[in-house]
């Protein structure tokens, strides 16, 4: 109940009423209509184009629907949910899965799907509600190593040990040892806590879509080669092909995320750390001591790639 609790104190954080919370949720639900809709109308107005045609069209069209519904959104006032968009996309294209690809899916196909839909699922709640590494210091420790709040014991790590690579997120103020970023999908900071299974999210989302377009492609070609293309109703066609398409977006930028992180995990090196190195003096190195004009980029972390993945999948 308390991992529970934590995941809705986390959904509702700029909400003061469960009014305001279910305005969110209706609010985020009807975006992820909206865009998938807008996307919807590109099948619509090009049947004549191909699907990897359509692909950049589908891009172009998602962000502006995204961006309009985030401008009528702060029109109206409500305030939408970066992780109940996510959810409401994964029951969507869940959805649009169960009720017209399914009958042209083999069994076993079919059994992979549902377990990563509901592996995500339960990947972003667990996530949601869990603690990514959050620390909290006591005032009197860092009065009497003379620092006058925490900010400034975490960058001079050797004042206090306990504190080494605790970075604070901008984002939400937190403290979080290991703190990588703060990931706006999942509302929550990714640190040393949730690291390996938001690599495995990320991982899972893109197993799932690449899975749901290997359906979704099997499903239009089906119909291409029967000749039922003309006779399948066009709202659920539209969908599936707007939802591939949405689909093949969204692995397209994940896959280089996820390399990114692979990359980062190789040289233990975090997301945070490799942009902001600058202000940790463990990562600079200069030509001259009381030079600031030469300083170069050194990763004090590295011990080899095999000891640092061996340490992200069991660290101290």
């Amino acid at each position: 109940m308390s991992r529970l609790a934590t995941g809705l104190h986390r959904l509702r954080r700029s909400a003061s009423s469960p009014w305001e919370v279910l305005w969110s949720a209706l609010a985020s639900c009807g975006l992820v209509l909206f865009s998938q809709l807008a996307v919807a109308m590109v099948p619509r107005l090009f049947p004549s184009l191909s699907l990897l045609a359509m692909l950049p069209i589908a891009g172009l069209v998602f962000i502006p629907a995204i961006l309009l519904g985030r401008l009528w959104r702060r029109f109206i006032g409500v305030a939408a949910s970066a992780p109940l968009f996510v959810l409401f996309n994964i029951l969507l294209l869940w959805g649009v899965y169960v009720f017209v690809i399914r009958r042209d899916t083999s069994s076993l196909l079919d059994m992979l799907i549902n377990a990563e839909c509901a592996l995500l699922l339960w990947g972003l709640y667990r996530i949601l509600s869990g603690d990514p590494g959050i620390v909290a210091c006591d005032s009197s420790y860092l009065e009497e190593d003379g620092c006058k709040d925490f900010v400034e014991a975490i960058y001079p790590s050797e004042k206090l040990p306990m504190l080494s690579r605790v970075r604070q997120c901008n984002w939400c103020k937190a403290n979080v040892r290991g703190y990588d970023h703060h990931c706006p999908a999942f509302g929550t900071c990714i640190g040393q806590k949730n690291h390996r299974l938001f690599m495995a999210l990320l991982t899972g989302f893109v197993v799932a879509e690449s899975t749901y377009t290997m359906c979704s492609t099997k499903y239009i070609t089906r119909c291409i080669n029967s000749g039922t293309l003309r006779s399948e109703n066009p709202v659920s066609l539209n969908m599936v092909i707007s939802t591939m398409l949405f689909s093949i977006l969204q692995v397209l930028w994940q896959i280089v995320f996820l390399m990114w992180h692979i990359y980062c995990i190789c040289f233990n090196i975090k997301t945070d750390e490799w942009i902001n190195w600058k202000k940790y003096p463990e990562f600079q190195m200069r030509e001259q001591p009381q030079s600031d004009l030469e300083v170069k980029f050194v990763n004090p972390y590295d011990k080899g790639m095999l000891c640092n993945i061996r340490e992200f999948l069991k660290p101290k």
